[in-house]
């Protein structure tokens, strides 16, 4: 059986870790994504999980003991936030280079200076290219289904690889959504127990993160690099699996109001949901526009993405992080470079907003559609007060 309550979506995301029999949590708070570590505490402090959770004095010790204990065996979690995973950072290369499927629940939340709380993906897209497998949320379900997802795609034997499961900080950490709770049965049927290819072991001694030399690291690098670009086929066939069992499907590029239309919008994460507003309200006053979203970000899925696209003559690239100096900010250049590569004529527009938790609204959006792209001019920032 399952069961649907409201409830916090940090609290289902703890539940969701639980229902994977997760063995070593190691975490250190942060917010907005303390409540998931804190709620998961309590879950084993109660003796409701088999755990066992490790206090630490920072992130990066965190991921250190991730690291260690998926090495030994365990199957392993963890959460954070901004500064906190810039903190990781350094670990972030560690574990994917070291093959380990640890998953992590990370609540996007702005970077400092200057200080700010509040959610955009400013830390996530610093964090890109660490080679773990990058995964968004749109809700709460999302949220829950995602994590429980997660660790079957990490554990595969054909990945073996980190997974970051994104949600925004607030706008959907700290929110009361009705969720689809799966039972445990249906989650144990689904998820079996973890079963590692190797193992750090007194017994049967084996060497993990060795030196490599000149001539060993390209090849070591290029086996890592191959494995997160193959993994795709395994996330496709994991997403299709849980739609089946939970009658919830799931795709790695969602499409809606996609067909036909001339211009759609492109996005991650919870700002989607805003964005469906827009294309509704458009779509009331006689004009159309779609959305292409990407549930899956690394690996990036070309193909699907490309399928998504033909037939536009126009793409709104909606980013919540600044570009740090580049012409243009981190989802816009992925998407330019596709376009260039198949050789696709579509104009394409970069705009930025949510910066620091800042609310975008369906009007500001539907602004997006009305106005005609501007030659020269790299990036929009929605909203500025210049």
């Amino acid at each position: 059986m399952t069961t649907k309550k409201g409830i916090e979506v940090s609290i289902a995301v703890a539940d969701a870790a639980k229902l994977a029999r997760v063995e070593v949590v190691a975490a250190y708070p942060i917010t907005p994504q303390t409540h998931i570590v804190e709620h998961l505490s309590e879950i084993v402090a109660n003796g409701e999980l088999e755990a066992k959770y490790i206090n630490v004095e920072s992130e990066h010790s965190a991921m250190s003991a991730c690291c260690g204990a998926s090495a030994a065996g365990a199957r392993t979690f963890t959460s954070t936030s901004a500064q906190g995973l810039e903190l990781m950072h350094e670990i972030l290369f560690i574990a994917s280079g070291m093959r380990l499927p640890i998953v992590m629940a990370t609540v996007n939340r702005a970077l400092s200076s200057p200080l700010s709380i509040w959610g955009d993906q400013s830390d996530v897209m610093a964090a890109r290219d660490t080679g773990w497998i990058m995964l968004f949320c749109e809700n709460g379900q999302e949220c829950v289904d995602t994590t429980i997802m997660a660790f079957k795609i990490a554990e595969d034997r054909r990945v073996l690889l980190p997974v970051m499961v994104n949600l925004d900080g607030f706008s959907l950490s700290h929110v009361i959504e009705p969720i689809v709770l799966p039972s445990q049965e249906d989650v144990d049927a689904f998820l079996p127990p973890y079963s590692p290819l190797y193992t750090l072991h007194p017994d049967k001694p084996v060497t993990m993160g060795a030196y490599a030399m000149p001539e060993l690291y390209t090849e070591a690098k290029f086996a890592q690099e191959t494995a997160i670009q193959n993994s795709k086929v395994v996330v496709d066939e994991i997403l299709e699996e849980f739609g089946k069992k939970s009658g919830r499907p799931y795709k790695a590029v969602e499409t809606y109001n996609n067909d036909g239309n001339d211009f759609a919008f492109i996005a991650l994460g919870s700002i989607c949901e805003n964005i469906k507003t827009c294309i509704d309200d458009l779509k009331s006053e006689g004009r159309e526009a779609g959305l292409i979203q990407l549930r899956l970000f690394r690996p990036f899925p070309e193909d699907d993405f490309v399928k998504a696209i033909q037939g536009k003559k126009r793409l709104a690239i909606i980013e919540r992080a600044m570009p740090g100096g580049a012409s243009y900010g981190p989802l816009y250049n992925e998407i330019a470079t596709l376009i260039h590569t198949h050789g696709l004529n579509i104009v394409t527009e970069d705009y930025i907003c949510g910066l620091g938790g800042r609310d975008v609204q369906p009007e500001e959006l539907k602004n997006v559609f009305a106005t005609s792209p501007q030659k020269g001019k790299n990036i929009t920032v929605i909203g500025v007060r210049e």
